[in-house]
């Protein structure tokens, strides 16, 4: 696997205890919103999480392959110069990323007021889908679910100004969407311990340190970041 794919699913699965911030209550609510018949099963409410899950990473997708498409025609209009202006962007905001994860930047978080106009015209719409009552409801709320205004997924998106292309932007973007999966999906035991490891703040300083180096490597690899 390519080293800026390990990147986006290290910032994923490290961004978990943010994740559970913005996102668990919401899980939770929406696992509440099933029909009680249906919450009785332990794996149909595993089958409606993951599906709410693929539905935002849906959205992450999307979005990926949006602002990598952005990214690379600027560079194709603009040249060498735009290149290299996206490259320190992009590394700049991973380590950005890292020193978010490892709980020194929480400053970060503000760049979720970019989403808010958007959400507060999905919102409406999302609200209409509950309560889940069927599979496909739980996709288009995981696809509106997607658009929550949220800083780690903006930072990730701004690093794949830098990824070359709209599919290089897209599979970024993928990546970081599994790697969010263990926090959302997970339940019982696992989850709990998982959790606990991920939260320790030494796993975490670890772990945001080395995406901060990783930031350093890019600098001096070849512009496209995602081969």
């Amino acid at each position: 696997m390519e080293t800026p794919l390990l990147i986006a699913l290290a910032v994923g699965l490290f961004g978990t205890v943010h994740c559970l911030g913005m996102c668990g209550g919401i899980a939770g609510a929406l696992t509440a919103s099933v029909d009680p018949a249906q919450r009785q099963s332990s794996g149909r409410l595993t089958a409606f999480a993951l599906t709410y899950s693929l539905g935002r990473i849906s959205s992450y997708t999307v979005a990926g392959a949006i602002t990598g498409a952005l990214g690379g025609s600027a560079v194709a209009a603009l040249g060498d110069d735009a290149a290299r202006v996206a490259q320190w962007v992009a590394a700049l905001f991973l380590a950005a990323l890292g020193l978010y994860i490892a709980g020194w930047l929480p400053a970060l978080a503000r760049i979720e007021r970019w989403g808010v106009p958007l959400w507060r015209r999905l919102q409406p719409v999302a609200q209409r889908l509950l309560p889940i009552q069927r599979l496909e409801q739980a996709y288009l709320f995981g696809l509106l679910w997607g658009w929550l205004p949220c800083g780690l997924v903006y930072s990730a998106l701004i690093y794949t100004l830098g990824a070359g292309g709209a599919v290089e932007g897209a599979t970024f973007m993928l990546m970081f969407g599994i790697g969010t999966l263990p926090s959302m999906v997970l339940t019982g035991v696992a989850a709990a311990a998982f959790l606990s490891w991920v939260r320790r703040p030494m796993v975490r300083r670890a772990f945001g340190l080395a995406i901060v180096a990783m930031a350093a490597t890019t600098l001096v690899a070849p512009q496209s970041l995602i081969p």
